[in-house]
């Protein structure tokens, strides 16, 4: 999108769709809106009735995950970087912008940091100046390798300033800082979410999360890794229920700023979760015992007391459904576009297809 479609962008009509949902439409801005939860959160909300602008910097995002929404008439893209000021017109700002997995934020670790403070800052700013509320994607990692079970938002954490996590797990941190101090100091109306693990359709086939590996290695007979003993455990949101809970943030009077954790707080170990996989998968991989990255948490699991409270909601899909559809994603994946997968020439590739050899 060059400037002159920005300009257009900024003077789009509105679409009249109070008729159809209840509520005014808006000119929306997701930024990371081609990853993983920032393509779901573009087509929740336009099948609201809102106009959407995805921007997003393409490190991790992809063109695929929004492609089914190129065409429709409310929805339009740019390619732009968040650590550069931007310059558009809108009533609402998501910023989803930044790489969540450790494979990729540890890749290019300043990137992630400018993008969690440079990127916040140009995004508070835009508005500040346009006096638009503006919904902040944190995360569990903000509480590090917790010593209180469950993690409640008044836990302030025990993180490791300086190991190789940092820069996502400070960026955050700073970012939330940020985000509280220009509300304070320049009454800008914010909206804090902390996210749990999520997962479903979308995720990155590479990028090193726990369910879409299991799930991969799992399709293409590849032993599945599991870090330590595996009595480590997560609590898994599917990215629908997450979605709605993000929405629901943003949708609240404005002294709601949160921080609200959003997860689901049923907790698994990862031994339970490889052996959910290979069940389900009807893989014949192995499990294979990897030492525990630094700085890796032993458990993870919200306390979603103030969600329930403050925002009417829980988690509605359970893990096996959740998988259910996730394994069909990748599934489908794995038999249109295999060449996205790192697949190693010696693996046997499990599908709905059959069976065949790379």
């Amino acid at each position: 999108m060059s400037r002159n479609d920005i300009t257009e962008f900024r003077r789009m009509p509105r679409t009249d769709m109070s008729r159809v949902n209840g509520t005014s439409p808006k000119r929306i801005l997701v930024t990371g809106g081609a990853g993983f939860l920032g393509s779901h959160l573009c087509e929740r909300l336009l099948n609201s009735g809102h106009e959407v602008l995805c921007v997003d910097s393409y490190i991790t995002g992809r063109r695929s995950n929004i492609a089914h929404l190129l065409d429709h008439p409310r929805f339009d893209t740019l390619r732009h970087d968040i650590i550069n000021p931007l310059h558009v017109e809108v009533d609402e700002i998501y910023n989803l912008a930044c790489s969540a997995s450790p494979l990729h934020y540890r890749a290019d670790p300043v990137q992630t940091t400018k993008t969690c403070v440079l990127g916040s800052i140009n995004m508070l700013g835009l508005a500040k100046r346009l006096k638009a509320r503006i919904l902040q994607a944190s995360t569990s990692e903000v509480y590090g390798d917790p010593e209180v079970h469950p993690q409640a938002e008044g836990y302030w954490g025990n993180v490791n300033p300086i190991g190789p996590r940092s820069c996502y797990d400070e960026g955050k941190r700073c970012a939330e800082t940020l985000f509280f101090d220009y509300h304070r100091c320049h009454d800008v109306k914010i909206k804090m979410i902390r996210i749990f693990n999520t997962y479903g359709p979308r995720m990155h086939p590479n990028d090193g999360r726990v369910v879409s590996n299991f799930i991969v290695q799992a399709l293409t007979g590849q032993p599945l890794t599991v870090f330590g003993d595996g009595s480590q455990t997560r609590s898994f949101c599917y990215v629908d229920d997450l979605i709605r809970g993000m929405i629901g943030l943003m949708n609240t009077p404005a002294a709601v700023t949160g921080p609200i954790n959003v997860g689901n707080p049923n907790e698994f170990t990862m031994n339970q979760l490889a052996s959910l996989v290979l069940d389900m998968t009807g893989s014949r991989s192995q499990v294979v015992r990897m030492p525990l990255p630094q700085d890796d948490p032993v458990q993870r699991r919200p306390d979603i007391t103030e969600a329930q409270r403050t925002l009417n909601w829980q988690p509605t899909i359970e893990l096996v459904e959740g998988l259910e559809r996730t394994i069909a994603y990748f599934d489908g994946l794995l038999s249109t576009a295999p060449e996205i997968f790192n697949i190693p020439e010696t693996a046997t590739i499990t599908t709905n297809a059959g069976v065949h050899h790379v």
